[in-house]
């Protein structure tokens, strides 16, 4: 009925408002479905869950210094790092992680044109409400709750999503992140140290544990263990690292921060 008032000239006026209203709802319907798709809805709920379940709790090697706050740094669709961004937040933050330290993904946050991957706990160093809370008479005043001093600290990777890209997966994400993050672990500080033996930088190579390494080498070549185990053993507080599930299990004993023992089963 629209379609002939249409063709025969008559104006607008002589159509019933009825009609009207359903043009206009059937417009904004057509808008929205032909309309421009952001990089979240471009990113399935499926796409979403994979890389969850593929890229958190991994752990890398930081290839450059990333900074303190909640910004870090950013990464493009090509895997190019935004280098005026990261001077800057390094200018105003300092450094959080070094080059060649191992780091862990904690969190990815999914936003409509990125994703944000959490290192290390992330940059943000929020307080609690009772935090804030401070007693005292006039000008002089004290926290109810001292702050806590921060031992380490983490930071971010932002990585622009590219506009009408396929699904993006774990390996591929993992590959825009290679100017940063080296998944292999092939750069760990220890084998740049004139101080660690050969033999010990040879075995991390090969993501291996021998007697004499010490924590870091040991979180660079094998990463975070499973599972941690504190006994007392003929006098001495010894920690085992335990990797793996049965019946495939490596133990790594500590005495201090040397390795005295490992075992494979």
């Amino acid at each position: 009925m629209v379609a002939a008032h249409l063709q025969s000239g008559v104006a607008w006026a002589s159509v019933p408002r009825s009609w009207i209203r359903r043009v206009a709802w059937l417009s904004l319907a057509l808008a929205v479905v032909a309309g421009p798709v952001s990089a979240k809805e471009a990113l399935t709920r499926d796409a979403r869950i994979k890389l969850i379940r593929g890229l958190a709790h991994e752990v890398a090697v930081a290839k450059v210094v990333l900074p303190r706050g909640k910004y870090g740094i950013r990464v493009n669709a090509q895997g190019e790092i935004d280098q005026a961004h990261a001077q800057e937040q390094l200018r105003l933050n300092g450094p959080a992680i070094r080059a060649g330290m191992p780091v862990q993904i904690t969190r990815l946050e999914f936003k409509s044109d990125r994703i944000i991957f959490e290192l290390n706990g992330g940059g943000k160093k929020g307080k609690k409400w009772y935090q804030r809370i401070q007693v005292g008479m006039g000008t002089t005043t004290r926290p109810v709750v001292p702050d806590a001093p921060v031992l380490a600290y983490g930071s971010s990777i932002s990585l622009a999503l590219a506009r009408n890209a396929p699904e993006l997966t774990p390996e591929q994400a993992k590959r825009a992140l290679g100017a940063a993050l080296d998944f292999d672990r092939r750069s760990p500080t220890v084998l740049y140290s004139p101080a660690v033996p050969p033999e010990i930088k040879e075995a991390i190579k090969k993501h291996q544990v021998i007697v004499g390494m010490d924590r870091d080498a040991v979180l660079s070549a094998k990463g975070p263990p499973d599972r941690k185990v504190r006994e007392v053993r003929e006098g001495v507080e010894q920690e085992d690292w335990i990797y793996g599930l049965p019946p495939h299990v490596l133990f790594v004993t500590f005495d201090g921060d040397t390795v005295v023992a490992v075992r494979q089963y």
